[in-house]
């Protein structure tokens, strides 16, 4: 009689153990990386700032240090809320020293909380002041990422300079960030262009009253820098034809705020009859604008004067400033007036001599006539006169033509 055959069930039931305990621990270590890897991920916290980006401790090792020291965890704080300048507008071109214009600026809170009690100054500097008004401004509250606008009226300076003047935007606030008040200070700067009026002038060109072909002449301009800020750059250039010179263009250089001068050209005509020409002035302002102006020159040039002999040359250096034909003039009215007087001396001394040749003859005679009668012994029956009766002479006038005696 056969036996029946038996299964040996316990090793096979061993077996399977053992294999179940190899998988068992070969896949728990993974499993924990991976709902470790999981569990990571899901605590930490990312925090993004102006600074960069930074993470945060995990929230479970957090608590699981607060369960061990038993204290509750601190609130994490974010980044510094900044504010700045998004766009700004103050009109069109640059503004005129001493013009009006409105500054307006548009602001934003960049940070990821609110800001409070905002105060907002503006300072214009030494070109720009407040037309009216104050420069503190206050905002209540500027939510995370807001935006608002701000105009203020201002003035340019009339003694401003020229070019971009700066105006710095001053903001101040508070804020409130992980259970905590926190102030804030940023300082915002933009520019505004400011120009100075040009006023520099050119006055008209004097032109030569006597113009000669062949000879130099000089054409002068003045000129006077009554702007606020220097001019650059300042040539002069003389165009046209029927005339020569040295140089048609000058360099004058600069010419400082309140500066002045002469433009003088000097050219020599080579036609004679009328010269038309142009002289051409330009410039930069205080703001670099090149400009020009222009002088139109008519003038009349005359026909070279003629050679003169070396007589009357000669005649001129020796007496300048006296013409020719005065010596002669008083020479011959010189020689007149000695002969005149010459003839009326002769004259004079004529008539004197013959009246005293009469008045000596009479007194002559009467003196003989005395002697002959006393000789004779003839007495006088008139008185005797005096001596100086007897020496007076007596002048005997004889009966003109036609007169009866």
């Amino acid at each position: 009689m056969n036996r029946p055959r038996t299964i040996a069930v316990k090793p096979i039931i061993t077996l399977i153990v053992l294999v179940a305990l190899i998988v068992a621990c070969v896949s728990a270590p993974v499993c924990a990386m991976a709902s470790g890897q999981a569990a990571a991920a899901a605590t930490d916290t990312i925090v993004a700032g102006d600074a960069g980006t930074r993470r945060a401790t995990p929230v479970d090792d957090i608590d699981q240090s607060a369960g061990d020291s038993g204290q509750s965890a601190a609130p994490i704080a974010g980044p510094v809320p900044n504010v700045i300048i998004t766009n700004f507008t103050y009109g069109d071109g640059s503004v005129p020293a001493g013009g009006k214009f409105d500054l307006g600026f548009s602001f934003q809170n960049k940070g990821s909380v609110a800001v409070q009690n905002m105060v907002i100054g503006v300072d214009g500097g030494d070109g720009l002041t407040i037309a009216g008004g104050t420069n503190t401004f206050y905002v209540p509250q500027l939510a995370a990422g807001a935006t608002q606008s701000q105009t203020v009226p201002m003035q340019a300076l009339i003694d401003a300079k020229s070019g971009a003047q700066a105006v710095v935007v001053s903001f101040r606030y508070e804020y409130v960030d992980a259970g905590q008040r926190s102030s804030n200070s940023v300082d915002e700067k933009i520019s505004v262009p400011v120009s100075q009026p040009d006023r520099f002038q050119i006055n008209d060109p004097v032109i030569p009253d006597d113009a000669q072909n062949g000879q130099e002449s000089t054409i002068t301009l003045a000129y006077v820098n009554k702007g606020k800020g220097d001019i650059s750059n300042v040539e002069a250039t003389m165009d046209g034809k029927g005339f020569d010179t040295v140089s048609k263009t000058q360099y004058l250089g600069n010419v400082a705020s309140g500066g002045s001068g002469t433009i003088a050209y000097a050219f020599t005509p080579t036609d004679s009859g009328d010269l038309d020409a142009k002289i051409t002035v330009t410039y930069e302002d205080s703001d670099g604008q090149q400009k020009t102006k222009e002088f139109p020159v008519k003038l009349t040039v005359a026909e070279p004067a003629p050679a003169m002999d070396d007589t009357a040359a000669d005649v001129q250096d020796e007496q300048p400033g006296t013409p020719v034909w005065l010596l002669p003039t008083v020479a011959a009215v010189a020689i007149v007036a000695i002969v005149v007087i010459v003839v009326l001396v002769k004259r004079h001394r004529k008539k004197k001599r013959s009246a005293m040749d009469e008045q000596w003859d009479d007194w002559q005679d009467d003196q003989d006539g005395g002697d002959t009668l006393e000789a004779q012994g003839h007495a006088s029956d008139t008185p005797a006169a005096d001596d100086t009766d007897r020496q007076v002479p007596t002048e005997v006038i004889a009966p003109q033509p036609g007169e009866r005696s």
